[in-house]
């Protein structure tokens, strides 16, 4: 069976676009979670991975190699995995399939090497950049996020995570709750406690 795996960082994202060249036939595995958690950690990625294991699986299809990781080490590694249990792994956007008549195509896994350092490039000028304006910010007082040391009252908890408040009141539990924000369990615990005291 083909698989489709799809990978979106917060609950509010859209898949459409990952979806492009889905077919009916295919077996969808769709975390959201951060491209920066290790493939074999995710959720539906650890999923996948077992069925492939019980030999359900035997081709795989992502929109974009980014999609598998941020991190070339991890994205090599759960490549390097497939090619080990003959996983045909096709990326739509590139047009190209990891195996070529059962065997590694040299030519994928040195385009991706490539594609996947630049993902890597981008996600890190992209946190330091993130770093250089939360400094600028402090140093002109305008800072609106929290200063490490200093505690949030409980309305600043409520409206930071106004996603994770809307999932607990339409009843959804809290681990699900967790991976549809993209935020911890501690996280939607610490926000269920301020509810219900509000609630009290």
């Amino acid at each position: 069976m083909k698989a489709r795996y799809i990978r979106v960082s917060t609950g509010n994202q859209n898949t459409e676009r990952q979806l492009q060249k889905s077919h009916p036939n295919e077996k969808l595995y769709i975390d959201i979670i951060s491209g920066a958690i290790p493939f074999n950690k995710r959720p539906e990625g650890k999923k996948m991975l077992e069925d492939i294991e019980t030999g359900l699986i035997n081709y795989v299809n992502v929109h974009s190699i980014d999609r598998l990781g941020r991190n070339l080490f991890d994205i090599l590694a759960t490549l390097e995995l497939l090619n080990e249990k003959k996983i045909t792994l096709e990326v739509d956007n590139l047009g190209l399939k990891s195996l070529v008549n059962d065997k590694p195509n040299s030519a994928f896994k040195l385009i991706i090497s490539v594609m996947a350092n630049i993902a890597e490039m981008e996600r890190e000028t992209l946190l330091e950049r993130q770093r250089e304006g939360i400094n600028i910010a402090i140093a002109k007082g305008v800072y609106k996020g929290r200063i490490k040391g200093t505690v949030e009252s409980n309305e600043q908890v409520l409206d930071k995570y106004k996603e994770v408040v809307k999932y607990l009141k339409k009843g959804h539990s809290m681990r699900d709750t967790a991976k549809l924000c993209n935020v911890s369990l501690g996280t939607v615990q610490k926000v269920k406690q301020i509810l219900n005291k509000t609630n009290d």
